[in-house]
């Protein structure tokens, strides 16, 4: 029995867990000391607030409403991390994720209302958008060894501004925000198939949840159980190795920037494209769910099944500082604890290496153990 234990926590995907675990408590602990210091005396009802989110509401039906919001977010964080951990699996770090749902929100709407395209279309647009931007760093760094980390940055803001430029031109005329999608064009909308019903009539619900999952289901297909993904993640590691044994490294590279690029896109659109929330043309900064991608990525052990679980806790914890006291506390300090679990997100292959660690004292001393019993009773004998 103690042996099926070990074994058990030497599996790579149960340390993960563990890991990631650890990384959310200490995420919530620190959190707290924060909270404590900025407010002793509402510190415990803010953390648990924050935890509890939609759940702060008595009601059942109001729950399901909020916990629907939650998963409508949730749906394009997680094709954010897909995009940040496709591209990690093959060696390369995506911090333009943020800057490809960027380009992806603007091409998706910009069908939606200045050309009237149905959902579909805006939703190809929108893959087909990011794929390309994220190919430009994949090219750059295939064939001239530019940096991917400094070209995705610079992507960025150039997709910001450029996207804050088109959306310009289907602004509403009395404030800085695109115009609303329902009303302007209802068949840019997704999809509901019902899934509203499920959560209260909330029609923010659509194809987007289950879709974003099954994309999830199909990265990790891709990844583990196909030669391509075999050769991407090859490529990844060593990529002269790769070229040695006749793979086409460049055009893996850029292969797997163009995908990460079309997964963050796609989850713009999925998002956007609900009608939950319009476009600031004003907007002076990247927005946040790229880079939240990140932290559900890692907090996920970089699996995309781990993902699914990870992207919903991110969501739900940013979510949930939205119902903290606003007399002691301010919103983002569910984003601080956010940032804090991302900090110590990096910390999980030190957790894996100390905790292999303790498994292999245990087990030499064990060992010892027997052979000292076995010498013992042979000399008895």
């Amino acid at each position: 029995m103690k042996k099926e234990k070990t074994s058990l926590l030497r599996n790579a995907g149960v340390q993960s867990l563990l890991a990631s675990l650890l990384c959310i408590l200490i995420g919530l602990v620190v959190g707290y000391i924060v909270l404590l210091i900025i407010e002793p005396s509402g510190a415990n009802q803010a953390i648990v607030t924050i935890i509890k989110n939609f759940l702060t509401y008595s009601r059942t039906d109001t729950k399901l409403k909020y916990l629907g919001n939650t998963l409508a977010k949730t749906a394009p964080l997680l094709l954010c991390s897909l995009s940040v951990l496709f591209a990690y699996k093959a060696g390369l770090f995506n911090i333009g994720a943020a800057g490809q749902y960027v380009i992806g929100a603007g091409t998706s709407l910009y069908l939606a209302l200045a050309l009237n395209m149905p959902w579909y279309v805006c939703l190809i647009g929108a893959i087909l958008a990011g794929a390309i931007l994220g190919a430009i760093s994949g090219l750059l760094y295939a064939y001239r060894n530019v940096n991917v980390v400094i070209s995705c940055i610079m992507l960025n803001w150039i997709s910001l501004y450029s996207v804050n430029t088109l959306l310009t031109s289907v602004k509403d005329s009395t404030s800085p925000y695109t115009l609303p999608l329902a009303s302007t064009n209802p068949s840019a909308i997704l999809p509901t198939l019902g899934l509203d019903k499920l959560f209260n009539g909330n029609e923010y619900v659509t194809i987007a949840v289950p879709l974003s999952i099954i994309i999830a289901i199909i990265v990790w297909v891709v990844l583990e159980k196909t030669k391509m993904g075999y050769e991407l993640k090859a490529t990844g590691y060593n990529k002269n190795a790769a070229k040695y044994c006749g793979m086409q490294e460049k055009k893996n590279l850029v292969m797997t920037m163009a995908i990460a690029g079309a997964l963050a896109s796609m989850g713009a659109a999925l998002y956007f494209l609900t009608g939950f929330e319009q476009w600031s043309c004003s907007q002076a900064s990247v927005p946040d769910m790229g880079f939240n991608g990140i932290a559900a990525a890692f907090l996920g052990g970089l699996s995309p099944l781990g993902s699914i679980l990870s992207s919903f806790f991110v969501q739900h914890i940013s979510s949930g500082g939205a119902y903290v006291d606003k007399t002691m506390y301010c919103a983002q300090i569910s984003d601080l604890i956010s940032s804090i679990i991302i900090y110590a997100c990096g910390f999980v292959m030190f957790f894996k290496y100390v905790m292999n660690k303790r498994l292999d004292r245990s087990e030499e001393k064990k060992a010892e153990k027997k052979a000292s019993e076995d010498a013992k009773g042979g000399a008895e004998q």
